[in-house]
């Protein structure tokens, strides 16, 4: 009894004490000036009828850096499909690439890039085509709207560095699907100072047609998130880079393919579900503000049109080959996800999942096909994203209301120019100092030959 009444005692203690923490913690939060918001407050306060704006911009502000975030993500998606789906004796090197490409595509997009994609109707050089920007500092460091919505208003609900460092995410992934078609032949040091030139010169000059206001943006050519501007002008770039680089030692043998397997399909795996988490980011980002409908939407087709594009694949890659083959509903995802990022934000739903669909059978025919011609791409990158890339462009004159002829000018010019540029630099390049190894080095694998080290440690 007395063990009971004690427990009674320390109940009702601790009942009382919750109680009025909890009123004391109501409290706190309901006086600003007590949470530690004094700043926030003021700087609230400070726009006067503006206030509500501005906290949309807040909100806004903090989703494009979390997508931000997301796109960064998806090169380490990226880089995991790569190593996947190659051999282990080549897995350092695509890691080196890769972490290479990220690195160089933010500071080049710093130094030259960002201001040569968004020229903002200063082109230095040729009106509505050619610009060349100077550094982040010297272009918009004096830019009002680094703390409240000046810079771009409430339709583009960010700061100038915000909208940078977003931008800035994109500007490697060109150069990232260069490196998974030009795999486990390609030199290093070459592959890089093309690479660098690619990032830096012409992506932001060719994005510049259409998201910097040039020529294709006022011909009413539509790309949301960058079907075009950024996936076909990285499949074609690539696709100019094999044809010059050649396929890989044993791929076409007396007139027939011989499959090279990746070593590791749980790594491919995990990319593919990165880069579809990350494209999220990529799509849902592109709305520039976190207007929950355009947001909503964007999501709900983003994922619609990767699981119809998987579906398809798997499906008819069964029924082509014969057997179900994880590689092509991986890369389903992949072309689903690249189809509608062109339309993400002007299609509904159904539409989106009739896109993905086609995308995902798209893929699969685009695989075999250039594996036919003895076009050697070891993860697929020209058929996912220059081949789709170019469809799901076409695709928003069909569903999202753009004009059909506009969609496939504007497509077909970036694909081309980034085809012209890659094969032009690239050849250059291997004048110069040769791009592909030796053929010692190629059996050997390239993490040896080249970095002189093994991914994997090796015991008895």
């Amino acid at each position: 009894m007395k063990i009971k009444n004690i427990f009674l005692t320390l109940l009702v203690s601790g009942l009382t004490f919750f109680c009025l923490s909890a009123n004391l913690s109501a409290e706190v939060l309901l006086d600003p000036m007590t949470s530690g918001d004094d700043d926030y407050i003021a700087l609230l306060e400070g726009q006067g009828e503006s206030a509500y704006a501005f906290d949309f911009f807040t909100t806004s502000m903090l989703w494009t850096v979390i997508a931000a975030a997301l796109v960064f993500l998806m090169h380490l998606g990226f880089a995991t499909l790569e190593c996947g789906l190659t051999q282990s004796k080549n897995t350092v090197n695509i890691l080196f690439k890769n972490t290479f490409i990220i690195s160089m595509g933010i500071l080049t997009y710093a130094v030259i890039g960002f201001n040569t994609h968004y020229p903002c109707g200063e082109w230095s050089l040729i009106a509505n085509w050619l610009s060349f920007g100077s550094p982040i500092d010297l272009g918009m460091g004096d830019v009002p709207g680094n703390d409240d919505f000046s810079y771009g208003g409430v339709g583009l609900a960010m700061t100038a560095y915000g909208d940078f460092i977003f931008q800035a995410m994109f500007a490697a992934t060109g150069a990232t699907i260069v490196s998974g078609a030009v795999a486990e032949r390609v030199k290093l040091l070459p592959f890089m100072i093309f690479v660098t030139l690619l990032v830096g010169i012409a992506y932001p000059v060719i994005g510049s047609w259409h998201w910097g206001g040039g020529w294709l943006s006022e011909a009413g050519f539509y790309d949301f998130a960058g079907s075009s501007v950024v996936h076909a002008f990285g499949g074609f770039a690539a696709l100019a880079c094999v044809m010059i680089l050649g396929p890989r030692a044993g791929k076409y043998v007396d007139g027939k393919i011989k499959p090279i397997p990746g070593h590791s399909m749980p790594l491919a795996a995990i990319g593919v579900f990165l880069l579809f988490l990350g494209w999220f980011g990529f799509n849902g980002g592109s709305v520039l503000s976190a207007n929950p409908g355009p947001l909503g939407l964007v999501f709900t087709t983003t994922a619609l049109a990767g699981v119809a594009g998987c579906l398809a694949a798997m499906t008819f890659s069964w029924i082509f080959l014969k057997k179900p083959d994880i590689s092509m509903a991986l890369n389903g995802i992949l072309a689903g996800l690249v189809g509608i990022t062109a339309g993400a934000d002007s299609m509904g739903p159904w539409a989106a999942v009739i896109v993905g669909a086609i995308a995902g059978v798209i893929v699969v025919l685009s695989i075999i096909f250039f594996d036919s011609i003895k076009i050697d791409d070891p993860v697929g990158a020209i058929s996912v994203h220059g081949v789709c890339g170019i469809w799901g462009t076409v695709a928003v004159g069909i569903f999202g209301g753009a004009s059909l002829s506009t969609q496939i000018i504007g497509t077909l010019s970036v694909s081309v120019a980034a085809f012209i540029f890659a094969y032009v630099v690239f050849s250059i390049v291997k004048a110069i100092m040769g791009v592909r190894v030796t053929p010692e080095e190629e059996a050997e694998g390239l993490d040896l030959a080249e970095h002189g080290q093994s991914a994997y440690s090796i015991t008895s």
